[in-house]
């Protein structure tokens, strides 16, 4: 089996190139904008003509698009997010009909939950900010192709090489630049949001048994781990993994996305249902690997192991 993966030198894309590598019966081709790679394309700017010619020159079984724009202005958002998934079904339809498409969307085309409740597939979606706006143009893309396309629409995803853009990798980064000082501050927003947090590996997984699963596919499955955290607590789990010895203040104010969007959480039963898919990993297996990503070694290594540096929050005093 031939599995194309787009946008396979990013995040979510390394990991699952990686996971196919280890698939037996599947030769995994490479897509991207790096000169070495199967397919060199930037989905932002491809024109279908030529992409139809490159896809059916390499005749993929399935195809995984983990191309995608987390942050950048609108008009890139909608150039990769909404613009690329368009081009890539045209050019798909044109010249491998009968390959299965993974495209990978997000949680956040839902918008804001309601607290204490999960949300299942079949939910409005009402995302608030262009990111989720953009995510969810290209999700239309694909479910109204006319491919056999499954979307995944993918929790907030963390692990080994998560983006210094997000909260986690960003957080990390700080943590190891701070190192062992005992007087450093680290100045955070506001923390009281709950997310649908996921690891990377897990995510991975889901792509594969989606691009390999011979049965028909949803169009549209939520990956996710299923149950909502409170982004304090990813903090704290990161600073006890890093051995932070210094200070967390959570100052308030933050992104706009995270204070209109207080409570998030994915039903995963139909994926569970369709994939045979639940996750693996918890947050403390994905911040570990995210940590030893970042500082090179074993958890602990900056700081002192287990020292776990307080978090203030807004009003003063320090949670632990």
């Amino acid at each position: 089996m031939r599995v194309l993966v787009l946008g396979s030198s990013g995040f979510l894309g390394s990991h699952v190139t990686e996971r196919l590598g280890a698939t037996e019966g599947v030769r995994t081709l490479i897509g991207g904008r790096s000169p070495g790679a199967d397919l060199v394309v930037d989905l932002a700017t491809a024109r279908t003509g030529r992409l139809a010619e490159a896809l059916a020159a390499l005749s993929p079984d399935a195809v995984v698009n983990c191309a995608g724009a987390v942050g950048g202005d609108p008009v890139t958002l909608a150039e990769v997010n909404a613009r690329g998934a368009a081009v890539l079904c045209a050019a798909l339809r044109e010249a491998a009909p009968r390959a299965r498409l993974v495209h990978l969307g997000s949680a956040a085309e839902y918008g804001p939950g309601r607290a204490g409740e999960t949300v299942t597939e079949e939910a409005p979606t009402r995302p608030v900010a262009p990111y989720g706006a953009t995510k969810l143009a290209g999700t239309v893309a694909v479910t109204s192709s006319g491919l056999d396309a499954v979307v995944l629409r993918v929790g907030n995803p963390v692990g080994s090489g998560a983006p210094e853009a997000g909260l986690p990798g960003g957080l990390a980064r700080r943590l190891h630049r701070a190192g062992g000082d005992t007087a450093e501050v680290v100045r955070l927003g506001d923390l009281s949001a709950y997310r649908d947090f996921v690891d990377v590996r897990d995510v991975a997984r889901a792509a594969v048994l989606a691009a390999t699963r011979p049965e028909p596919v949803p169009p549209v499955l939520n990956v996710g781990g299923g149950r909502a955290v409170r982004v304090r607590e990813l903090v704290r789990t990161l600073v006890r993994t890093a051995g932070f010895a210094g200070r967390i203040e959570e100052a308030g104010g933050g992104s706009a996305r995270s204070a209109a969007v207080g409570w998030q959480c994915s039903d995963i039963t139909a994926a569970r249902r369709a994939l045979g898919w639940e996750p693996r990993l918890g947050l403390e297996d994905s911040l570990a690997a995210l940590w030893a990503s970042v500082a090179g070694g074993p958890p602990g290594r900056t700081g002192r192991a287990g020292a776990g540096g307080a978090v203030a929050a807004p009003g003063g005093g320090a949670v632990r």
